[in-house]
């Protein structure tokens, strides 16, 4: 007795759902109940990580519009001293090129801070984040003291939208340095009371990313505000 094409794709139907059936019911008498819980654990582990990770992407994406937007506004208005100083008139090369120096290497201990971290050696992190930090707190001195100077000799933001951009562009990267030794600060103390959890090695790497970022943009101020400034 031939079976007509409406029964061939029933059976098909269902093999398909004992195949389905079997998937779940076999790992499951195989292993036990334990099993499924821990598998479960890990996809939610996964999954929240997989959220952290996307997030913190979308954040520097929207960092890399603002400042993109700074440059632009910066380029448009860095001829428009009115009467004021320009660049080359108030611009230091020697000493912005230690700030230079001091965030490079901030960068260079936070990346070598990172690499210890999945070695498991927990105090070296640590003297590398302290070192990060003194870095980078040295560096948001140095540019306290320029920003000062500025206003102390009259040379404040009002004084012309040449000034204003360049206040702005570089207040706004040191605000984000600033928020980063925040960031840095709490970091440490969660390793050095918790050790490398899943949570604090993410923390971590998404710091580090962060850091090196903000290198990134120093080095495009430096490059065009300062040294093309003293041309």
């Amino acid at each position: 007795m031939k079976m007509g094409n409406e029964g061939k794709v029933g059976l098909m139907k269902l093999d398909a759902v004992q195949g389905v059936q079997a998937q779940w019911t076999e790992p499951y008498e195989t292993y036990g109940e334990g099993h499924f819980v821990q598998r479960n654990a890990e996809m939610r582990r996964f999954h929240e990580s997989d959220k952290t990770s996307f997030g913190f992407w979308v954040y520097l994406m929207s960092d890399c519009i603002l400042f993109a937007a700074l440059f632009a506004t910066y380029a448009v208005l860095q001829g428009a001293t009115f009467g004021g100083p320009a660049g080359h008139d108030i611009f230091s090369l020697p000493f912005v090129f230690i700030e230079t120096l001091l965030l490079l290497t901030s960068s260079f201990t936070a990346g070598l801070a990172l690499i210890m971290a999945y070695r498991g050696k927990r105090n070296l992190v640590l003297g590398l984040l302290a070192t990060t930090l003194i870095l980078g707190a040295s560096f948001l001195a140095m540019a306290f003291i320029e920003f000062r100077s500025l206003i102390l000799e009259r040379n404040g933001p009002q004084t012309s939208a040449f000034l204003s951009a360049f206040f702005t562009l570089v207040g706004t990267h040191g605000l984000h340095v600033f928020l980063g030794s925040i960031w840095m600060s709490f970091l440490g103390v969660f390793i050095y009371l918790r050790g490398f959890t899943e949570a604090n090695v993410r923390k971590l790497v998404c710091f580090t990313i962060f850091w090196h970022f903000l290198d990134v943009v120093w080095i495009f101020i430096f490059t065009f505000v300062y040294v093309l400034g003293m041309l």
